[in-house]
């Protein structure tokens, strides 16, 4: 296996956009790729274009007359059906829909064979992650769920055990529904409560079809959760159930919309510990998939002053050389930023926090804390099913 990590890239993404005043603007896509060059990471690793994912490909999770209604809308945007999800307030349709979707669906199809395959160790797509489009229908800015499309190849290619977690402030609605009933893949989803935030799904009981029960686990956030508490609950579920699991590819989904500037969310987490889940979660594939990893972007509104920041330490981490947080941000990108967006650019790879945690196991369970209460839901439903003690 190359010791070297991928970045899938191609500019053509960017025309993954719903349009102005949509909040998935896709400026952040070119912005987080600017700032990785900017700090020469696109040399520390491959930077490639695969190829768009095909019919058969889309196939693999998605229905044909679905496809096919996209492919309309894409051609005809006036001919959108609203019943598959399309021409909707979420997901207006935009010319060239299909193309793009399919494309970014492609990208992160490509990582996950290049990874199963043993080219690269790790590989990253961070214009993928679009986790709620479901088998027949488009849902919450997604189109083709391009993280559900790369499990589904690796399944085609050999693997037997998946292991797929989703820090997403939104629940991973669409990788979960594809894989309810194959035990072969364990979703693992860590968002904000759905009493508070779409998709109102993914609550701590949902654990699984009869087929596989125990192989999706949700940890549900009170609104409000902040870096310590998220970390807290990350690591009071995710480790164990990764060990337990055993997986042979770990795929992440790293919605960068758990920050605490995001405009449509309540979370309250920092650049600083989204970096520390990403390190995370790389430590995780290195101890328990032999290093294999398929890392992916999601949400994240705060197209500016997050985003970019967030996925570029992902990147950096895959690539093998982190950015120190307190680094300051190239001043050849905060002028591409105001020359794009006339907004100000951020000056540190910082919120300027220390993110730190109680571990759940030896710093105590508050029964009367609304945080423990969900950790604890999560470890009673799912972790019998793994032979592990809530």
């Amino acid at each position: 296996m190359s010791g070297r990590a991928q970045l899938m890239w191609d500019e053509a993404v960017t025309g993954y956009d719903f349009g102005p005043g949509h909040p998935m603007d896709p400026v952040r896509l070119g912005l987080t790729m600017r700032l990785v060059e900017a700090f020469g990471l696109d040399r520390a690793l491959d930077v490639v274009s695969a190829k768009s994912a095909g019919a058969s490909t889309l196939r693999l999770v998605h229905r044909s007359d679905y496809i096919d209604a996209v492919r309309r809308a894409s051609a005809d945007p006036k001919s959108a059906e609203a019943s598959y999800g399309l021409g909707t307030e979420d997901d207006p349709a935009f010319a060239g829909m299909h193309e793009a979707s399919a494309l970014i669906a492609g990208q992160s199809v490509g990582a996950a064979e290049a990874v199963w395959r043993g080219e690269v160790r790790h590989a990253v797509n961070f214009a993928g992650g679009l986790h709620h489009a479901m088998p027949g229908g488009a849902a919450g800015f997604c189109i083709y769920n391009d993280a559900a499309l790369a499990i589904a190849r690796l399944l085609e290619l050999g693997a037997e055990r998946v292991a797929y977690v989703d820090v997403d402030v939104h629940h991973g609605d669409g990788v979960q529904a594809a894989f309810w009933d194959d035990p072969r893949v364990l979703t693992v989803s860590l968002h904000e409560h759905p009493r508070t935030l779409f998709p109102q799904t993914g609550w701590p009981e949902e654990t699984g079809g009869t087929a596989a029960e125990g192989s999706a686990a949700n940890i549900a956030l009170p609104a409000g959760t902040g870096d310590e508490g998220w970390l807290r609950a990350f690591h009071a579920v995710v480790p164990e159930l990764i060990e337990a699991f055993a997986p042979q590819v770990l795929v992440t989904q790293h919605g960068a919309d758990t920050h605490f500037e995001d405009p449509l969310a309540h979370l309250a987490v920092s650049l600083d510990a989204q970096r520390a889940v990403a390190e995370s979660c790389h430590d995780l594939a290195h101890r328990h998939a032999d290093g294999r990893w398929v890392a992916l972007g999601g949400g994240g509104y705060a197209v500016v002053e997050v985003v970019p920041r967030s996925w570029t330490h992902l990147v950096a981490i895959a690539a093998g050389r982190p950015i120190a947080p307190t680094t300051e941000v190239p001043e050849e990108w905060r002028h591409h930023v105001y020359a794009k967006t006339r907004q100000p650019a951020p000056y540190r790879m910082t919120d300027g926090r220390e993110p730190h945690w109680r571990d759940f196991e030896g710093g105590g369970y508050d029964p009367a804390d609304r945080l423990d209460q969900a950790i604890l839901a999560t470890r009673r439903a799912v972790y019998p099913s793994h032979g592990l003690l809530p």
